[in-house]
């Protein structure tokens, strides 16, 4: 290796060699969290410890989400091979992505399902779903006005990418399937 005297020698470049060899790329990942202490630098650590280089955070902490969450948005840069880890390790921590890139959850789909959801153990279900598809929960409302121990009924949004709204119908019809729940889907296009 030559040594320059030239001084923008010892200046990292900015377009900084990957082991792909491709240049980062720029990218933003929507995410919701919990307005509790650590939980910012927990959706950071998987985008870190994937390649992600931050760019900027946009932490909306006086705008909650119907959810009672706080949104957040980050810019980050990494190599095109890499973001597909990076969102799925956000999703992997629990982190809820509501959009990743331009176009990654294009699509929303609005469900209901009915029956005895909190014994059939709610959280297992939405975990599951969001394990079996490309789907994010963007939101949940439940309502139980007989009680726990009464059927329930829950929307859920979920936010899918373009075209692939059929594959999480299918996966919620199979979990609810399963698990003995009623299944409104929307109406789709050309539906009479």
């Amino acid at each position: 290796m030559s040594h320059s005297t030239d001084e923008s020698a010892d200046v990292p470049s900015r377009e900084a060699e990957t082991d792909g060899g491709e240049r980062p790329q720029a990218h933003t990942v929507r995410l919701e969290l919990a307005d509790e202490p650590g939980q910012l630098l927990a959706a950071l650590k998987p985008i870190a410890d994937n390649g992600g280089n931050l760019l900027s955070i946009f932490h909306e902490r006086g705008n909650i989400t119907p959810r009672g969450r706080i949104p957040v948005e980050v810019d980050l840069e990494c190599p095109p091979d890499r973001f597909e880890s990076i969102v799925d390790a956000l999703r992997g921590e629990g982190i809820n992505v509501i959009q990743a890139g331009a176009e990654r959850y294009g699509e929303e789909l609005s469900i209901l399902l009915v029956g005895h959801l909190v014994d059939t153990d709610l959280s297992d279900t939405l975990h599951r779903l969001e394990e079996s598809t490309a789907a994010s929960l963007s939101d949940l409302a439940l309502s139980a006005p007989e009680g726990t121990d009464e059927p329930s009924s829950a929307r859920l949004r979920l936010a899918t990418r373009p075209g692939q709204a059929e594959e999480a119908l299918a996966s919620v019809r199979a979990i609810a399937a399963e698990k003995d729940l009623h299944v409104v889907e929307p109406l789709t296009e050309g539906a009479q």
